[in-house]
């Protein structure tokens, strides 16, 4: 038996459509019936009968925060892909983004030992990856060091591997992938699946930052491929490309027909928004469109290396160009069907 947790995320549900094609039982874990329905919606954008799915996965809702409720998922599981985490970047969520990261991986490893579970792919984020001196390539060698400059996303990932580790210490073979900014189909509403609906809408504004980028199929494929492999102990960056937000911003509009950003955000701007959006969320309890920890990455240069991954397993990356081209092309089926 195969366990996912976050089966209705943007990894989770990628996942479940390669594992589908084996032939071990699976099982896929669910927040909530809303989680749920946009995970359904996921499929049928791929043309998978959700009947299908439904003799294929056995669903089950649960709380990573609940250990006695958690271990029902785990009854006859060898193998376990932990994919639910929470993303956020507003300093509001701090606490819940720390628990629900750190201590709902905890309970995942401890249920692993438990049910002496054969091993564990955690997906991490390259978020969790430290820095270099002198702004060279990262990669998994660099040194987390906590200087204040890391948002509270980066600390709750980052110490949510060291309960990966832990686990590893106490026995359990684990995979930790760090992947990076995620280009895939999914809730258009959220995380890095919102670059297409901002785009779609008429964004204006680019910036000559630098990140990495990866085709959500190649971090599901990684993953599947790391945990049929005989490696472990071990954690691999996922990366694609590292390429200019203002080039996949251009890419994303011309796959969507839409006009290019033209504005292009300089950093006395970018300092202007975060602020006037930190009070609004004091004054009037308003979500801040724009972070300061999000103002921050969009105009950084950082560069990530992949040659760990691709020498392990003599893998190949699919272009950021057809990552944006599979998923633009899905984003004008879902709209489309709407209209």
């Amino acid at each position: 038996m195969i366990l996912v947790t976050g089966g209705t995320g943007m990894v989770g549900t990628h996942l479940l459509m390669d594992l589908m094609k084996g032939d071990k039982p699976i099982r896929a874990i669910y927040r909530s019936e809303k989680s749920l329905k946009k995970a359904k919606r996921v499929f049928e954008l791929y043309c998978i009968d959700w009947e299908e799915i439904s003799r294929k996965i056995e669903w089950v809702q649960s709380d990573l925060l609940n250990p006695e409720v958690l271990q029902c998922a785990f009854d006859g599981v060898e193998y376990v892909y932990h994919c639910a985490a929470m993303v956020s970047f507003n300093k509001k969520d701090k606490q819940k983004l720390l628990k629900v990261n750190i201590e709902g991986t905890a309970n995942v490893v401890n249920l692993c030992l438990s049910q002496s579970v054969k091993k564990l792919c955690h997906v991490s984020s390259t978020a969790a990856i430290g820095k270099t001196v002198h702004d060279e390539m990262r990669d998994e060698e660099c040194n987390w060091v906590n200087d204040g400059s890391f948002s509270n996303y980066s600390i709750s990932k980052y110490f949510s591997e060291m309960e990966v580790w832990r686990g590893s210490e106490e026995g359990l073979a684990v995979v930790i992938v760090n992947p990076s900014i995620i280009i895939g189909p999914g809730d258009w509403l959220q995380s890095s699946s919102n670059l297409f609906l901002k785009v779609w809408q008429g964004l204006k504004y680019y910036s000559t930052g630098v990140n990495a980028f990866v085709d959500v199929r190649d971090v599901s494929r990684a993953m599947l491929e790391l945990m049929n492999s005989s490696i472990k102990n071990e954690r691999f960056l996922v990366i694609g490309e590292n390429l200019s937000f203002q080039h996949v911003f251009d890419m994303i509009a011309e796959t969507l027909n839409k006009r290019k950003p033209f504005i292009q955000v300089k950093p006395w701007m970018a300092q202007l928004i975060w602020r006037v959006e930190a009070v609004k969320n004091v004054l009037f309890g308003k979500d801040p469109l724009v972070t300061k920890e999000a103002a921050s990455s969009a105009l950084s240069k950082v560069y990530y290396s992949n040659k760990k991954l691709k020498n392990a397993l003599n893998f190949e990356f699919n272009p950021i160009q057809e990552a944006v081209n599979h998923s633009g092309g899905l984003f004008l089926k879902d709209y489309s069907s709407d209209s």
